[in-house]
């Protein structure tokens, strides 16, 4: 498993976290960290354990096994003063229906102790960092799915905490709003926040600094977004058509010779003159996989080559894929 390595203070640190629901249900062998500053996006399936681990990183589950710090303390050992350093958004639409957008962000900064004069002022930025200014007298239930997760938003933002969770906001909304908020989040994280993002939409993946790929409560991998596609794909890819569909062999047998540099040459199934060629940096080792093409007599020639961007769909794909082949050995 790859886990992110950096030299920044850590807002969360799992060792070896172990929860069992038992019958395959549970959280397991769970080892990742979260830098401060950053967003780590953990994507994986419906049921694989996401939320379970937020819940023991939040101190609202204990694990049997192994050991988590959150902010620097044991989360099951928080003191009150800890958790007003953490925001929490759940699933599912949990302020109260019938009081308004302000009433409801009131409700919740007093839940801290906030005075009236710094909640008046801090509700009037939220809402407008969630656009909810126009409908700050508008029932929690007369407002819209996407609404209510902006007001959930809001409203773990009251009391200014220095670590956020946010369990599937984007979940069921479109994909406009799910920019909006991607752009809420990276603003937050500009501004020296540390967030956790839970999320099944694999295309996620690229706002985030750190993703960890999670399947049956395990973590399969945790590494920046481009790591994770040289995971997936041992490397990176250079997508090569020639001139001459002919030639494509020879090429093949030059490349695969060329071992210290290519990791992996194979044919692609857009064209029968396309070549799918894997190295360890696509952008650097092009104009050196052309020359060695280019070199030979007779020449080789190469009608386009390209990095090829993988999508973070397949590249999921690929990590499931490889975590199942793991099991059936």
């Amino acid at each position: 498993m790859t886990t992110t390595a950096t030299t920044r203070t850590l807002a969360i640190s799992s060792q070896q976290i172990e929860l069992d629901f038992g019958n395959g249900a549970g959280i397991f062998d769970q080892t990742y960290s979260v830098p401060e500053g950053t967003i780590l996006g953990m994507i994986g399936p419906s049921g694989c354990g996401k939320t379970t681990t937020c819940r023991v990183a939040l101190g609202l589950l204990t694990p049997q096994k192994g050991t988590i710090t959150t902010l620097g303390q044991t989360p099951t050992r928080f003191r009150a003063e800890d958790r007003e350093q953490i925001g929490y958004i759940p699933q599912q639409f949990v302020l109260y229906p019938r009081l308004s957008v302000a009433e409801n962000a009131a409700f919740v900064a007093s839940l801290y102790g906030m005075p009236a004069r710094q909640v008046r002022r801090r509700m009037d930025e939220l809402l407008a960092f969630v656009d909810l200014t126009d409908a700050k007298h508008r029932l929690g239930q007369n407002l819209s799915g996407g609404m209510q997760r902006r007001l959930m938003l809001a409203g773990a933002l009251m009391h200014d905490p220095a670590l956020l969770f946010a369990d599937e906001p984007t979940a069921g909304i479109d994909p406009v709003l799910r920019a909006r908020f991607w752009g809420f989040f990276r603003q937050l994280r500009d501004e020296g926040r540390t967030l956790v993002v839970t999320t099944q939409v694999v295309s996620e993946a690229i706002y985030c600094d750190f993703v960890a790929v999670m399947r049956k409560g395990r973590i399969l991998a945790v590494d920046t977004p481009q790591n994770l596609r040289r995971l997936a794909l041992g490397g990176e890819i250079i997508d090569i058509t020639l001139e001459n569909p002919d030639e494509v062999s020879r090429a093949m047998g030059i490349l695969k010779e060329w071992d210290e540099v290519v990791k992996e040459v194979r044919r692609s199934p857009k064209s029968e003159a396309d070549l799918h060629v894997v190295v360890d940096d696509a952008r650097e080792w092009l104009p050196e996989v052309l020359n060695k093409l280019e070199r030979k007599r007779p020449k080789i020639v190469v009608a386009s080559a390209a990095p090829l961007e993988v999508s973070y769909d397949e590249v999921f794909i690929k990590i499931m894929e490889q975590d199942a082949k793991q099991e059936t050995k």
